[in-house]
């Protein structure tokens, strides 16, 4: 049924957050960065569709034009069909029954009409413009060697190695490059940083840890389950659903928002394959081959989830989560929110939050203390999100000087 395939407390606010909770629902089954490329399609799709009736921002890709009186509404829901579908045929009853409920709200006529027509021309066009943007074929990192310091394989590795190498070569949505935001160097692994951080997460983040407090362990739970762009468009919809923002500002918040945060995964896997630093799970059962007498080692040590399978540095989470708060607290402002999140996968925690703030806090916590990064990991992510977040933010999809209610912030 359609129904379930929207959030309840944001069901019929608007066409936009009800395709957001659609798209999501439609790419759950992809890695984290697959869903965040996907995101960001569909919503700059979406953008570009209802902007060409509205005229109320820069464009995106500048292509897409409307006739007049066209519906903003129906442009929308098509463009955001036209892509999920193009790109999940297998979903295509599901997504045809949520179109077809969406339009009924639209009325039949001309305006109609011309808003599909517009809403399909944008998603052809975004998948057109995507078709060879680096994403595809997947590609897998071998370490030529197994010095202190260099990533190695980890439970759960595939024979070929390191996986989604090619992320780090995907053209970006709003950025210039994958590299104008690099990471400088991690901490040398002789240094007291390295070492304060690598006590840090041997203490809180291995599996059967004591100094671990329970709500750390429950953040560490959630946040390995959903991806960075799936719990800030959760957060997002809520707020936007809250504040009662229009159509054509919430095309505008979530094209910014998913790609920033596309645009932020991709730049910390060119810095995690540029330096190809090891996991604490790594560094820690090889403790005495680092150089660095602060830090003991534990053959056995095991962390509290899973470790993904590429390098550690930067955090992936961190970089699109920061990104993600950048555009959020631009156009919604950081904090008087009413946030709660919850998923199916992780039946018995729900987080609760009044500022975006709080959730990168918790983020880079659940990263430590579920024991798969060292805090520096964070930090590099962090900055690096911030950057991405405020150039997205800066020199894409800018109010049109007709504009005079819309609220940039130079």
């Amino acid at each position: 049924m359609v129904a379930v395939l929207i959030n309840s407390a944001v069901a019929r606010a608007d066409e936009v957050l009800d395709w957001n909770a659609i798209t999501f629902n439609t790419i759950a089954g992809q890695n984290p960065f697959a869903q965040a490329r996907f995101a960001a399609i569909t919503h700059a799709a979406v953008f570009d569709a209802v902007n060409a009736i509205t005229g109320d921002y820069d464009p995106y890709l500048g292509t897409i034009t409307a006739p007049p009186g066209a519906s903003a509404e129906a442009a929308a829901v098509a463009a955001a069909h036209g892509v999920l579908r193009g790109y999940f045929p297998g979903s295509a009853a599901s997504l045809d029954a949520a179109r077809a409920s969406s339009l009924a709200a639209v009325p039949d006529g001309q305006a109609k009409d011309d808003g599909i027509a517009v809403g399909g021309a944008a998603a052809a066009a975004l998948i057109a413009t995507r078709a060879s943007d680096g994403s595809a074929p997947p590609q897998f990192y071998t370490p030529p060697s197994a010095n202190p310091g260099e990533w190695q394989l980890t439970p759960g590795c595939p024979p070929a190695g390191g996986i989604v190498l090619q992320w780090r070569n995907v053209t970006p949505f709003a950025i210039q490059s994958s590299d104008q935001f690099r990471s400088d160097p991690p901490p040398a692994l002789t240094s007291n940083e390295y070492a304060n951080d690598y006590n840090e997460v041997e203490e809180v983040g291995e599996l059967a840890s004591t100094e671990r407090p329970q709500d750390r362990t429950d953040v560490a739970r959630y946040f390995a389950v959903p991806s960075a762009a799936h719990v800030w468009n959760q957060a997002v919809r809520e707020v936007a659903a809250a504040q009662g923002t229009s159509l054509s500002e919430n095309v505008r918040a979530f094209a910014l928002l998913n790609m920033a945060i596309s645009d932020g995964l991709v730049s910390s896997f060119e810095t995690k394959y540029h330096y190809v630093r090891w996991r604490p799970i790594t560094a820690i059962r090889a403790g005495d081959t680092d150089g660095n007498p602060k830090t003991d080692p534990d053959p056995a040590w095991t962390p509290l989830i899973t470790t993904p399978c590429f390098p550690s540095y930067p955090s992936a989470h961190a970089s699109g989560s920061y990104a993600a708060r950048t555009i959020a607290g631009r156009i919604f402002g950081n904090g008087g929110h009413d946030i709660t999140l919850s998923h199916p996968r992780v039946p018995d925690v729900t987080l609760h939050y009044t500022k975006f703030s709080q959730m990168t806090h918790d983020i880079d916590d659940a990263r430590v203390y579920g024991g798969i990064h060292f805090r520096f990991d964070q930090e590099a992510g962090a900055l690096m999100g911030r950057d991405v977040g405020s150039y997205v933010y800066k020199h894409n999809l800018r109010c049109s000087h007709d504009n005079e209610d819309c609220g940039d912030d130079e």
